[in-house]
Formats: C-alpha cells, sequence, structure tokens
C-alpha cells in the first residue's frame, strides 16, 4: 500500500518514537492481549499493514473480495434487519411475545425452541419433564407452529430458527403452517441454523451419527432450491463454536471449514455449487473485544468469497458472499450486577454493525438468569433502534476500514484462520477432525487459558473479579410455570387423539422406507407433517436407519 522509500522512513520515525516512548511506559503492563491471547502492538502504523495490497485485500463495498461488505451501499441501501431471539413457554406465550416486539419496531422474527424440541423429543416423553419451555418455545407438532405465527403474515416477515438435529422437521412445520394460510413456499423467506457440524464440536445437541445428519441438510438444500428458493438453508454457526470458549481465528476458521464441508457434500451429492452456495449464511458470535470481532467479520468475507470462487469454481457472485447474522455473546454476560450487560451488550452490537452485519440479535440483561422478561427484551432492542438512529455509525460504509490496526488484525486473524484450514486438511477434513476430537481439544484449551485468566485477574471481569458489590442489585426475572409444560403435554394428547392416526402410522412407515431407501427425506417429511405426525415420532421413524450418535470420549 505504500513504497519503499516511505516505509523506511516511517520505520526510522518508529524506532526513535519507541526509544523516546520508554520512559514514559515504566508502569504499564508488560504484555496486552485480545480476548483470544494475542499480543497487541503498542501503535500501528503504516508498516503494520506494508505488505497489505488494497485492489486485493481490501477493495470496494459489493466488489470482490467483500472485506468491506457484501453490498454496495449496506447500511444507506437497507438497515441490518433487527432480529431478536425469542421464544418461551408455550407457542401462545411465544406468539403474543413476538407481536410485542414487532410492536416496538423488530424488523425479522428468530425462534428459540426449548430443549426437548431441540433434541427430538415431544413434551410428553420422560426425558422432557422437567425442561418443557423453559430455554425457548415447545414445538411438538403443526398445531403448535400454527399457533406461534397466528395473525403473522409469514409472506411479510423474515424467520430465522436456531435449530439444527431435527431441523428438516420444523421447516417442514413452517412451510405446512404458511400453506395453510395460502402462502406459497415460494414466498417464504429466512434462515434456518441446520448446521449439526458445529453440535458434535460445541454444543452437543445432536440425534443422528454425522453422515445421515448431513443427508438430511443436503436433502434439504436440493428440495428448498426447487421450492422454498428464497430460504436461507443452512446458517453455518460460529457463535456456539465461540460460547464454548473459541478464540476468535478458532471461531473463523472452524465455522468457514464447517461451510466448505457442506459445499463438499452437497456437490458429492449432485447440486451444482451455484444452485444452493447463494443461499448459504453464518451466523457469528460478537464479543468483548472491539476490534477483534471487527476484524474477524471483515476476514471472513475475504476467505469466503476466495475459497467459493478459487476452490470450488462458483461462477455466480452471490456464491461469493459471506452473509451473516450476530448475536452478542452470551458468554459474556454476568449473573454478577446483571445491569451491566447492558452495557456489554451495546459494545457487542456495535463491533457487529462496523463490521458489517446483515441481522442482529441483542442479548437482554437478564439471559444469565432466565428467558427475558419484556422489560429487558426491549431494552436489548431499544439498543440497537439508538445504535442505528442516533450513533451515526451506519451514515458510511466500513468506517474502520483503512485504520492501521483493524486492517493489521484483518490479515492476522485471516493467516491464523488459514493455518487452521492446513492443519484440519491434514488430519482428513472436518469429519476426522470431528471424531478424533481435534476440535473440541483446541476449544478447551482455549477455554482453560481464558479462565485462568479471569482466576489470576489477569483480565479484570467488572462485577465478577473487581469492583464487587458487597449487595447485589436484584432484578425482576421471568418464570415459566410448571402449569405451562402440563397444559403443553395435554395438547398433544388431543392432537394425538383428534389426528387420522392410520395416516399418520402410514406416513411414518414411508418415511422410514424414505430414510433406507435413499429418497428425499423432506419430501417425507412434509408428508408427515402435514397429517399431523409429532416431531418425536418423525425423529424416531428415522433412528432405526440412521441411529444415534455417541460422542467419543476426549482426552
Amino acid at each position: 500500500m505504500f513504497d519503499k522509500s516511505f516505509l523506511e522512513n516511517i520505520k526510522k520515525r518508529r524506532a526513535n518514537w519507541d526509544k523516546e516512548s520508554e520512559k514514559f511506559s515504566q508502569n504499564a503492563r508488560p504484555k496486552y492481549m485480545t480476548i483470544s491471547g494475542d499480543e497487541v502492538d503498542i501503535l500501528y502504523g503504516p508498516e503494520s499493514v506494508r505488505k497489505n495490497d488494497y485492489e486485493t485485500n481490501i477493495g470496494m463495498p459489493g466488489q470482490f473480495p467483500y472485506t468491506r461488505g457484501v453490498h454496495h451501499s449496506m447500511y444507506r441501501g437497507k438497515m441490518w434487519t433487527m432480529r431478536m431471539f425469542s421464544g418461551m413457554g408455550s407457542a401462545h406465550q411465544t406468539n403474543q411475545r413476538y407481536k410485542y416486539l414487532l410492536k416496538e419496531g423488530q424488523t425479522g422474527l428468530s425462534v428459540a425452541f426449548d430443549l426437548p424440541t431441540l433434541m427430538g423429543y415431544d413434551s410428553d416423553h420422560d426425558r422432557s419433564i422437567g425442561e418443557i419451555g423453559k430455554c425457548g418455545v415447545a414445538v411438538d407438532s403443526l398445531a403448535d407452529m400454527d399457533v406461534i405465527f397466528d395473525g403473522i403474515d409469514q409472506a411479510k416477515i423474515s424467520t430465522s430458527m436456531t435449530i439444527n438435529a431435527p431441523a428438516s422437521i420444523l421447516l417442514a412445520m413452517y412451510i405446512a403452517s404458511a400453506e395453510k394460510k395460502g402462502i406459497a413456499s415460494e414466498k417464504l423467506t429466512g434462515t434456518l441454523q441446520n448446521d449439526i457440524l458445529k453440535e458434535y464440536i460445541a454444543q452437543k445437541e445432536w440425534i443422528y451419527p454425522p453422515e445421515p445428519s448431513i443427508r438430511l441438510i443436503t436433502d434439504m438444500m436440493s428440495f428448498c432450491a426447487d421450492h422454498v428458493p428464497k430460504w436461507n438453508t443452512i446458517s453455518i454457526s460460529g457463535y456456539h463454536i465461540r460460547e464454548a470458549g473459541s478464540t476468535a481465528a478458532q471461531e473463523l476458521a472452524f465455522t468457514l471449514a464447517d461451510g466448505f464441508q457442506y459445499v463438499e457434500s452437497a456437490i458429492a451429492a449432485g447440486m451444482d455449487v451455484d444452485t444452493f452456495a447463494p443461499r448459504l449464511s453464518f451466523f457469528f458470535n460478537a464479543h468483548q473485544d472491539f476490534f477483534e470481532e471487527i476484524a474477524k467479520y471483515r476476514a471472513a468475507r475475504r476467505i469466503w468469497a476466495r475459497k467459493m470462487r478459487d476452490k470450488y469454481g462458483a461462477k455466480n457472485e452471490k456464491s461469493w458472499l459471506c452473509r451473516f447474522h450476530t448475536q452478542t455473546a452470551g458468554c459474556s454476560l454476568t449473573a454478577q450486577q446483571p445491569e451491566n450487560n447492558l452495557m456489554r451488550t451495546a459494545f457487542e452490537a456495535l463491533s457487529g454493525v462496523l463490521g458489517g452485519t446483515q441481522s442482529l440479535h441483542t442479548n437482554s440483561m437478564d439471559e444469565t438468569l432466565a428467558l427475558p422478561s419484556d422489560k429487558a427484551a426491549l431494552l436489548a432492542l431499544r439498543t440497537q433502534q439508538i445504535i442505528m438512529n442516533e450513533t451515526g455509525v451506519a451514515n458510511t460504509i466500513d468506517p474502520l476500514g483503512g485504520s492501521y490496526f483493524v486492517e493489521a488484525l484483518t490479515d492476522k486473524i485471516e493467516a491464523e484462520a488459514e493455518s487452521y484450514f492446513e492443519e484440519i486438511e491434514r488430519r482428513g477434513g472436518v469429519l476426522a477432525g470431528i471424531e478424533e476430537g481435534y476440535f473440541q481439544r483446541e476449544i478447551g484449551k482455549s477455554a482453560y487459558r481464558y479462565q485462568k485468566e479471569i482466576e489470576n485477574k489477569e483480565r479484570i471481569i467488572v462485577g465478577v473479579n473487581d469492583y464487587i458489590m458487597a449487595k447485589e442489585v436484584e432484578i425482576p426475572v421471568l418464570k415459566i410455570d410448571e402449569e405451562m409444560a402440563q397444559g403443553q403435554i395435554a395438547s398433544l394428547d388431543k392432537i394425538k387423539s383428534s389426528r387420522d392416526n392410520d395416516k399418520v402410522k402410514r406416513t411414518l412407515q414411508e418415511m422410514t422406507a424414505c430414510a433406507k431407501n435413499g429418497g428425499n427425506t423432506m419430501r417425507s417429511i412434509l408428508d408427515c407433517v402435514r397429517v399431523y405426525a409429532t416431531e418425536g415420532e418423525i425423529v424416531d421413524a428415522m433412528r432405526p436407519i440412521f441411529g444415534e450418535y455417541t460422542e467419543p470420549p476426549m482426552f
């Protein structure tokens, strides 16, 4: 970016400055580190980005390699979608929360499911006891999906659903529910997380082994390419990898590596890369290290664009775009002095916006204690609205682009990610790395280092290991009572007794045959959903063919 004589002059000036600054740095800490454990220089200048060619590595917004953003006009053309992750208790309670947030200015919906739903169990299963509706909404059948979106026009609003192992089933319910309103699947817009690989790596919510799980995903990708063309079929998620304790570079590398595995699996299944890649999207974590997060997002766009064009041969420019949703870091929130979480979330959300996110969820201050209360959820939404309307950060594209520090960090994180790609390939790829526990061990080491830094007060967490209050401030929290769970089970019993059970039995048998014979599972799942087969019944219909996954011991 700079000529040789200029850089030589800067180098001499920097040496003189370093010598002079020593007398002012006597009381400084010996090292300043990012959250990821990388050392931060005292000063960044032209010499920090001397190898960074503007046209090759930075470029213009909306143009390859998209470092500065995936759209030409970014937020001047369209603001990010304010997509608050919401779901609580019963379908009716969730419907009320959605309508409340939409009234207050939310622009997209995001469904949080309870743990039984995430794991493929109906509410009346023994393993569901005590968990029904506790971390999200309970969904057992199409009837629940109808209630969640009652009075909401699915043709006019995009919906994200955070679910993985049984993702095909929940998308089928969404499609079938829209059909009942006369809304064609071609009109539906939204995103399904559907990222099973990161479950084996980090979040641990799986049902089947990796290979049949990937088949379910590629079946869905094929189906949606023909019938739900506006739907993002996978939101490849680094969020949970980061929540498990990874560094920023690990989150980036492991997420993109999962994405490349899905691309390769779809190609191996006979799909042309440009028929499905434009509908792939990503989901990243916004942690506390402000500039490191911004650099991570910029590096993500650059890496994805280059790999998709140069390695996988994508010709459609939309296949090169790393479009992503951002959620502020749940693991950064503290139960101590929970009101401090408002500030943490605001800074994290700001990094997502400055990093060029397409949609954003801001965590509520009470999420370490319970599902968000109405007040806490509203304050989290207002955080985004203040960033959007009052700070001026959306007025220009990539306002930190060209910062010596940000560009140097972007290059560094990209280089670290590339190093991880080489190691993953050396070990035989993503699936081999999961089986041998490579990803899990790498994340574990990073999580341990970070925790020791907190315990040794090398890293200060306000209210946790410093600035501690003798008496904590108590805030009201939302509680999901057991009556709700009993009501959900009663509703499920009513569905089972009123449906055509002969038809349900027949479609479930056809589902099993499809899983065995290699047909498109998404079509069979839709048939089951339409006759009110439950999520648990559909999951169980595939278990004899696909089996169950047991994680190998990790040491």
